[in-house]
């Protein structure tokens, strides 16, 4: 038996036989072109219906929550504030001239300063002289780039008979809210196309085939990429400002792109013509291992963009949940692009020498992407569903649970795929066969019967792609959620988040307790100098007692997160009102030590 390396050029098939199946015997190769325009066919059809699936997420849902207002909303109040600070659940920072305290004759009363502090907006007021209902409009930016606005109002003295002064409408259009998850799902397609193209090229892709076909896939993908990245660029402009298109201003657009959003949307520009530039020449031969080493560098660096100008940059533990979304989002790119150049390109077109060589490369690899799929879901899940109870009373774990059952659908398809790799692989073998001039040759075939394994194959990869993109169309409509442990926050009983500010003549603790009931806690530390700039600290120390019950000594487990920033984690067991201790290091001179009561509910 004659045999040859199953990537070398199969002298067997002639070099402009490029379409082709297994036929129906299993006794060779025969052209079927039509094979591949049905697979064109199939994927386009799963990707209208994947537009169809991600189409208006309305109303969009920021993932950043407000918590507490001081002043009160709706309360009556005798003594004048001389700042409103606004709480929410997570990082916030504030849009210019979009913050804004106005008197109930209409005039502005703030300084247009406001200034965030971790999860608290302080808005500088100047002294009320006016009796009456204020109204606080404020706009800001969530850590995972998504917009927060509304309004409240308070009454000094009085309550106005009028009720509170009117504010401008800032909310997008109805066309910005609708076209953000398009332009989002454009970028997710991109991603996989370009993913895959390039993977497939330079580790997969048989010498004996040309390249054209992969290469424009590529292109297609990086285009889409781009277009997708520019159209959110474009829309987040207007989406945080508010309004629509025709309101952009240039300081709006100068926001945006000053962000972390327009910084990492930029970079990712960059990255996409970079490495297409590079995937080229490696698919052309032209290219060092250094080239290929560059290109798998460019590729971690563009998925981070997604990660980092996202919902992962909003969690408790952003470096954590970072990472893990950058495995999650590489890992769904290498399995469905993967399975998007099989369909198309691998299973019409290679010989059974090179598909029993590559089947099987390819089922380990779509096992260790499912794998990572499965681990970063699963710890992204009980970061954004926290207590697990809030999986069925939000909108946000109704969406996972989907999602999570479809998963299961995929794996089953793609176990009953991975069943049939064995039967591939090592079936073929020679057969003398004669050329159409008469001479002897030898032949490679799959044999009888395992001709339909490769046909039952390329229906479950289809059916397989087909699906996943579906649960990317899920993952799109889920990121416009607000996560579960947020928006079930409001709704804990007795139980809410509990910020205070303390206030010393050298330093200024701003303390945040969530959940705020019995039970497991976090605790949210932010240091800052008395005119609000952060202030470093060498060493958090939180301990805490409630003395109608004789509990004392509680200590709580402090992580530094930056200089000025830590979070702790203490077990409150009973209700009621807790007194904090707070000792914070800022040298080897100086501490300050600052206590507060906050009430824990049930």
């Amino acid at each position: 038996m004659n045999r040859r390396h199953p990537l070398v050029r199969d002298t067997s098939v002639r070099p402009d036989d490029h379409h082709f199946t297994i036929d129906e015997r299993g006794t060779g190769i025969r052209r079927r072109a039509d094979w591949r325009r049905r697979a064109v066919g199939a994927v386009l059809a799963a990707v209208i219906g994947l537009l169809a699936a991600t189409g208006p997420a309305s109303p969009a849902y920021a993932h950043a929550v407000l918590e507490s207002t001081s002043p009160e909303a709706d309360s009556l109040i005798q003594e004048a504030p001389t700042q409103v600070v606004l709480t929410f659940s997570e990082p916030v920072s504030p849009v210019p001239d979009r913050v804004r305290v106005i008197a109930p004759d209409g005039s502005r009363v703030d300084h247009n300063e406001p200034r965030a502090s971790g999860q608290q907006l302080i808005i500088p007021i100047r002294p009320l002289t006016q009796p009456g209902t204020y109204l606080v409009s404020f706009r800001v930016i969530s850590a995972d780039s998504h917009p927060v606005y509304g309004t409240f109002s308070f009454s000094y003295k009085e309550v106005s008979p009028g009720g509170p002064p009117q504010a401008a409408d800032v909310a997008p259009t109805g066309f910005v809210v609708a076209a953000l998850p398009v332009a989002r799902w454009i970028g997710y397609a991109g991603l996989v196309l370009f993913v895959g193209a390039a993977l497939v090229l330079t580790l997969l892709w048989p010498r004996r085939l040309g390249r054209h076909g992969p290469l424009r896939m590529a292109r297609i993908g990086a285009g889409l990429v781009a277009l997708g990245t520019v159209l959110a660029l474009a829309l987040q402009v207007p989406y945080v400002a508010g309004g629509g298109l025709g309101d952009v201003t240039g300081s709006d657009v100068r926001q945006v792109l000053g962000s972390q959003y327009g910084a990492a949307h930029l970079v990712r520009l960059g990255v996409v013509g970079a490495a297409l530039v590079l995937l080229q020449a490696v698919a052309k031969g032209r290219a060092w291992n250094a080239d290929k080493t560059l290109l798998a560098v460019l590729g971690a660096i563009g998925v981070g963009t997604w990660s980092v100008s996202g919902h992962a940059a909003a969690t408790p533990v952003p470096t954590v949940s970072i990472a893990a979304d950058m495995v999650h989002l590489a890992a769904m790119s290498i399995w469905l692009g993967g399975l998007v150049m099989l369909a198309l390109f691998l299973l019409p077109k290679g010989s059974a020498t090179e598909l029993a060589a590559i089947v099987p490369v390819w089922s380990r690899w779509a096992t260790y992407a499912v794998g990572a799929l499965v681990l970063t879901g699963i710890a992204q899940g009980l970061l954004e569903v926290n207590p697990l109870d809030t999986l069925f009373r939000t909108t946000y774990g109704w969406v996972l649970v989907a999602k999570v059952a479809l998963v299961g659908v995929v794996l089953g398809v793609a176990l009953m795929s991975r069943r049939l790799v064995p039967r591939i692989a090592g079936t073929v073998e020679d057969e003398e066969a004669t050329d159409e001039e008469g001479t002897p040759a030898t032949q490679r075939r799959f044999r009888r019967g395992d001709a339909a394994a490769v046909r039952r194959l390329r229906t479950l990869v289809i059916a397989e792609a087909a699906i996943a993109l579906v649960i990317v169309a899920v993952t799109s409509v889920l990121v416009q959620l607000t996560p579960a442990r947020t928006a079930a926050a409001p709704d804990e009983a007795g139980g809410g988040v509990r910020s205070v500010v303390l206030q010393q003549p050298t330093f200024t603790l701003d303390v945040l307790l969530d959940p705020g009931r019995v039970g497991v806690n976090q605790v949210h530390l932010f240091a800052r100098t008395p005119d609000g700039r952060p202030r470093s600290v060498v060493e958090w120390q939180v301990v805490a007692s409630q003395p109608s019950t004789g509990i004392e000594g509680v200590a709580a487990a402090v992580l530094p997160i930056t200089d000025d920033h830590a979070i702790g984690t203490i077990d409150l067991r009973a209700a009621g009102d807790w007194t904090f201790r707070f000792e914070l290091r800022f040298d080897e001179f100086t501490n300050g030590i600052v206590e507060t009561t906050l009430t824990v509910g049930n």
